[in-house]
């Protein structure tokens, strides 16, 4: 993504249109996220205890990589003025520390009434699908946009 973000309005919007984010997986990124979060799990945070788990190594919070899903619903498709209003999620696989984690989400249908978008929503690292699900955000229309004529005085 060069540009800071893109914004679509209801009306802009059309089965089948794609986004994607690409964001490498940072010591500071999962530090930082458990700080917010409060998810302190050793699985996270400490080498000497993730080596002993089936990982074999720190991975990042599962929720860390979801939420990547919400910087390109919020920045790119649908972007600014979109609200969440539901997300499934299913972890498939690991996100290690300095994994390239690439977010694709997809426009799968388009409901009218309450201007209603669902999405498809992956990520995948090498390619390997590590994380799906389905998102529902409202979306603006370009109508509720527009500015409110100044009544006449």
């Amino acid at each position: 993504m060069s540009e800071p973000f893109k914004t679509y309005y209801f009306e802009d919007l059309s089965v089948g249109m794609r986004e994607s984010l690409m964001k490498t997986v940072m010591n500071e990124d999962v530090v930082g996220f458990a700080e917010l979060s409060g998810d302190h799990n050793p699985i996270h945070l400490s080498e000497h205890f993730a080596k002993k788990t089936r990982f074999g190594e720190r991975i990042a919070h599962g929720l860390y990589t979801a939420s990547l899903i919400s910087a390109v619903l919020g920045m790119y498709l649908p972007g600014p003025g979109a609200v969440y209003l539901h997300q499934t999620l299913n972890f498939k696989g690991p996100v290690k520390i300095g994994d390239v984690v690439t977010i694709s989400v997809e426009v799968t249908e388009l409901v009218e009434k309450g201007r209603r978008c669902k999405l498809h929503c992956e990520a995948t690292v090498d390619g390997k699908v590590v994380l799906d699900g389905e998102a529902t955000v409202m979306v603006p229309s370009r109508e509720s946009a527009q500015p409110k004529a100044a009544a006449a005085s």
